[in-house]
């Protein structure tokens, strides 16, 4: 590969870096084409590129991108899982893969520029996804004003109750 190959391919994946939510590194010694084209499918799903990368050039789109924390992680063999969506949905198909596949190994990754280690990648993948945590929000949201219109209507029906209680016993004194 000449010079202009591989500034194409840096270039290339500065950008996919750039446009990444999260970026997840993985080692897949042991992996034949079959299982890794499996776990490049169920991560398309999630909106995941798997990608294998040759680790000096992707050190350099990593500084190139602000990514500077997974620099010393790139090393040996190395696939990324560049997220575009939901990180917690892409980190919960690869935790869940490993679990069924010994020679996958989730090593880390970068999240908000930060970089995250295996555990912490696995308690990512024990989060909801995007959309149950939107639901769980909009349902404690909705909770607020119908527990506020409750706490009224508990208020009107009993001055209702009192004044019904006064009027009966005016009839019964009468």
């Amino acid at each position: 590969m000449n010079r202009a190959e591989k500034q194409i391919q840096i270039d290339g994946l500065t950008a996919k870096f750039n446009d990444a939510e999260a970026a997840f590194l993985t080692d897949y010694r042991g992996l034949n084409v079959e299982k890794i084209t499996a776990l490049r499918g169920r991560l398309r799903e999630k909106d995941t590129e798997l990608r294998v990368v040759k680790n000096t050039l992707a050190r350099i789109a990593a500084k190139a991108s602000g990514n500077e924390a997974l620099i010393d992680y790139l090393k040996g063999p190395s696939a990324l899982a560049l997220v575009y969506g939901d990180p917690a949905a892409a980190a919960k198909v690869l935790v869940d893969y490993a679990k069924g596949e010994s020679n996958l190994e989730v090593m880390g990754g970068v999240l908000s520029g930060a970089y995250i280690n295996a555990d912490a990648v696995k308690r990512l993948a024990d989060l909801p996804s995007k959309d149950v945590m939107r639901a769980t929000l909009l349902g404690a949201m909705n909770a607020v004003p119908g527990g506020f219109v409750n706490v009224l209507g508990g208020v009107l029906r009993s001055a209702v109750l009192v004044l019904n209680a006064i009027k009966e016993q005016k009839e019964q004194l009468q």
